[in-house]
């Protein structure tokens, strides 16, 4: 396994909570696509990782919801090149990127009131609606 995922100077994954594995991809290739596995699947377990935070954990599991397998973990895939090491390297950084994704705090937000003044222009062009319906009608109540 390579060395350990650098996902930001304060965190880094340890290669030992990743996994990865290579299988057959199809398109272009020639033979050589019958013969070597180059697509990777690389496999985290961030419930199993002491590198998360509880937080980014289910940051991370809501963000990466349609890559989880079974046992919850995320499953990155890549065929893009025809080199198996390649692969491993874009898929370590998709994975990356999810991390850092999940590692970004959402702004709470803040219940505000429409203001006074955009009240009466809603309620301003509600009656001039109201009106210019009220006059296709041709004057007949």
């Amino acid at each position: 396994m390579p060395a350990d995922l650098v996902v930001t100077n304060e965190v880094v994954v340890p290669a030992s909570e990743l996994s990865w594995t290579a299988v057959r991809a199809g398109g272009p290739g020639g033979q050589n696509v019958n013969k070597v596995a180059t697509k990777v699947e690389l496999r985290f377990a961030p419930l199993e990782s002491r590198v998360l935070s509880e937080s980014v954990c289910r940051r991370l599991l809501a963000l990466a919801a349609p890559r989880l397998d079974a046992e919850r973990r995320i499953v990155v895939t890549c065929e893009t090149t025809r080199s198996q090491s390649q692969n491993l390297e874009l898929a370590r950084e998709r994975l990356a990127e999810l991390i850092r994704a999940a590692l970004v705090v959402p702004k709470r937000r803040r219940k505000t009131r429409p203001s006074a003044a955009s009240k009466r222009r809603r309620l301003d062009e509600k009656r001039r609606t109201s009106e210019k319906k009220h006059a296709r009608r041709g004057g007949a109540d």
